[in-house]
């Protein structure tokens, strides 16, 4: 079986550098003391032979915790005991902590784990300011980065690393497939509102090009706070527009909130609909059908696509109470592979097992012979899919109907169009 350890950001320790121990006679004794001075500082030696430990770094208390948090965790916890439980003749070991969806939070516990805590990988690492410092310190410390749901193209873009590697959908997967089926429907103007973070930004940015590919106007746009509570005002603006097509690129409760107030306006109408970039069954769960029904969305995960998916939903629902959101099945699937190139590897060392990772194809209960690219970027096929109407359903947690699949070529950007360094050089 597997462990979890739950860990608390940065201990607090301090180290009174002023004291000055007595000068030892023999070179033995000096080496206990520096030993004993770097336990008292808080400072861990490395320990090469130590156990595997993961890192779960995620949202567990704001807008993104229904869709990441504890269930992140206990993705990971399953991928530990399907790999066994344990690696390398010691249990697989896994600690969980909050970003609070701040930067410098998230930078400071990484550091904390690889620094003092032996942490060899990082998970989830929703929310894509936290995921690009995270990737940054994964690359400075020689440790890997596996990003589930942070959505900014940058992480396999110009701030890629050899250290990261993105599982989920990012900013051009989230926005094409989407965009492209609404213009096809006849959205042929559009109104943005726009979450104001780097993954909100990267999003309009995506769908601002194929709508201009396509010669569709843009009649307006607003942004919003992270965790706002009212859309009010962003509504009416969007409603007054007429614009057949209002996106929201939102994520977690703001996306609740938005369709809950949306609804107040009597939006979506015959002549406007939403589109809803970063949408979760969570979201459905939380808003009812009756709110949700109709909605389509780009999803890494439909748990219908085949019967290893359906089960491994199921197994999910019975650890959690709750189907997985595509975040968290991303998480299992990322963990999985990374413990699988370890056992392939036959050690914890960072450049032997990402040499692994990206030789082995990524197969789990979700995911089918998928390989990783220079970029960092796994390419898995994603998911156009539409939420069912009341009638439609049979049941609790059946929301879901497949629209369309979207190969892995077509669903992520072009190497050819790359501005990763690592594409660059090869």
């Amino acid at each position: 079986m597997s462990r979890a350890i739950f860990s608390q950001p940065l201990s607090g320790r301090t180290c009174n550098r002023n004291r000055r121990p007595s000068v030892p006679t023999v070179l033995v004794r000096a080496a206990a003391l520096a030993c004993a001075l770097l336990w008292a500082c808080g400072i861990a030696i490395a320990q090469p032979n130590g156990p595997v430990k993961v890192g779960v770094l995620t949202d567990a208390s704001s807008g993104y915790a229904a869709l990441s948090g504890t269930g992140s965790l206990e993705a990971a916890k399953m991928a530990a005991a399907d790999a066994d439980g344990s690696l390398l003749g010691k249990p697989i070991e896994i600690v969980f902590a909050d970003h609070q969806n701040k930067a410098d939070v998230g930078g400071a516990i990484a550091r904390e784990w690889f620094d003092q805590q032996g942490v060899d990988v990082i998970a989830d690492l929703i929310n894509s300011s936290v995921a690009l410092t995270v990737q940054s310190i994964a690359r400075e410390k020689n440790k890997i980065a596996l990003f589930s749901a942070a959505t900014s193209s940058d992480l396999t873009g110009k701030a890629c690393s050899p250290n990261g590697f993105q599982w989920g959908l990012d900013a051009y997967s989230l926005a094409h497939g989407l965009t492209e089926a609404l213009i096809a429907g006849g959205g042929n103007t559009w109104f943005f509102i726009t979450s104001d973070y780097a993954a909100g930004q990267a999003v309009e940015r995506e769908m601002r090009t194929v709508l201009d590919q396509h010669h569709v106007q843009v009649l307006g746009g607003v942004r919003f706070p992270l965790n706002n509570p009212d859309f009010s005002s962003f509504l009416l603006q969007a409603q007054t527009s007429h614009a057949k097509i209002i996106a929201a690129t939102s994520g977690g409760a703001d996306t609740v909130n938005l369709l809950k107030q949306a609804t107040e306006f009597n939006i979506p109408q015959a002549d406007q609909k939403l589109a809803l970039t970063s949408y979760f069954i969570t979201d459905t769960q939380a808003l009812g059908l009756q709110v949700a029904h109709g909605i389509q969305y780009t999803t890494a995960f439909y748990y219908g696509a085949s019967e290893t998916s359906r089960a491994w939903a199921a197994r999910f629902l019975e650890h959690t109470g709750k189907m997985p959101t595509w975040n968290q099945a991303m998480t299992y699937s990322a963990v999985l592979h990374y413990l699988q190139a370890v056992k392939a590897a036959g050690t914890k060392e960072t450049a032997a097992v990402i040499a692994e990772m990206r030789k082995m194809p990524v197969n789990d209960p979700m995911t089918t012979n998928a390989m990783l690219r220079p970029d960092g970027r796994l390419m898995r096929d994603v998911y156009l899919v539409e939420v069912k109407a009341p009638g439609e359903s049979t049941g609790a947690w059946d929301y879901e109907k497949l629209s369309a699949v979207i190969p892995a070529d077509q669903a992520f950007r072009p190497l050819s169009e790359s501005e990763c360094p690592l594409v660059k050089t090869q």
